[in-house]
């Protein structure tokens, strides 16, 4: 599983430990630099997850703030796993550092609730819809370039069927306005509609829509965003990695994990449910849109 979903659960859950065990023992993070003579940078950075972590730098961090060695053992441990690779890596530059992060957290989800206002999610894009969306969102970018990110997308779909660990539950919300946008031609957009209800098929995946005519809601004011719970690590002897809401823009994204944050987004979750369709209602619309497009 370290190899599939690389070093982000690890680097995540040791920053989150590193930095309660400082707070402690009073250690602010000024003087946890001057006494271990880091850059304040650098303890900041590890305590929020952001790169791998030395197990020389574990150790003498827990003998700053007195942790137990029991725990400082298991905090070593974490340490190693956080030097592990996941399959993105081999992209290089594909993956642009801001989302790197999220392409390991969506790896290591257990359930990912999606909401989409605009665009069909890179994970149910076929070929043709993530190359039209990639000549506009890098119209500078070489070909070559370009189809490096649409593999990269296309490769990040597996986990929607893989076996180890188990694929996530995927609950998709779309705006009905992401399905009648047209993207490419309209053979692109019949394609991709397709493509769509076959996903809609596996025993992991949900797929609603929410229409135009259930007029404002709380997703039209939050836009896109995504919702992930991790499961229990350990054998469930380990707490679960806590929720987090992802939201994506042009430049960056937001990963929002506050007690406050989280409920924000799980009233608009609930807001959505209310209206959106029900699953094969659903289905009958993307068909109903498809035999439009069909028929045009």
């Amino acid at each position: 599983m370290a190899e599939e979903i690389g070093s982000t659960v690890p680097r995540r859950q040791l920053g989150r430990l590193l930095r309660q065990f400082r707070n402690e023992a009073g250690v602010t993070l000024d003087a946890a630099a001057e006494a271990l003579e880091y850059s304040r940078q650098k303890i900041w950075r590890l305590e929020c997850g952001m790169g791998p972590v030395r197990v020389l730098d574990v150790k003498a961090m827990c003998e700053l703030y007195g942790v137990s060695p029991e725990m400082t053992e298991a905090m070593r441990g974490l340490a190693a796993e956080t030097k592990s690779k996941g399959w993105w890596h081999a992209y290089g530059d594909a993956v642009p550092s801001w989302f790197e992060l999220y392409v390991g957290l969506e790896s290591a989800a257990a359930h990912l609730r999606r909401y989409d206002e605009s665009l069909i999610p890179g994970l149910f894009q076929t070929r043709q819809y993530a190359q039209a969306i990639y000549r506009l969102d890098r119209p500078h970018a070489s070909e070559e370039d370009r189809d490096r990110a649409v593999e990269v997308r296309l490769q990040r779909q597996s986990l929607l069927t893989r076996r180890l660990p188990a694929a996530p539950n995927v609950a998709q919300m779309l705006s009905e306005a992401v399905l009648r946008r047209a993207v490419g031609d309209v053979r692109v957009m019949m394609t991709q509609l397709d493509h769509l209800l076959r996903l809609s098929d596996l025993p992991n995946v949900s797929l609603r829509v929410v229409p135009l005519a259930a007029g404002p809601h709380p997703g039209a004011v939050a836009g896109s965003f995504v919702i992930l719970d991790f499961p229990s690590t350990k054998g469930g002897r380990a707490a679960p990695e806590p929720s987090v809401v992802y939201s994506e823009s042009l430049t960056g994204a937001l990963y929002l994990d506050k007690p406050d944050e989280l409920q924000t987004y799980e009233a608009v979750w609930k807001g959505l449910d209310a209206r959106a369709l029900g699953e094969a209602e659903s289905k009958d619309m993307v068909k109903h849109i498809i035999g439009e497009m069909r028929h045009d």
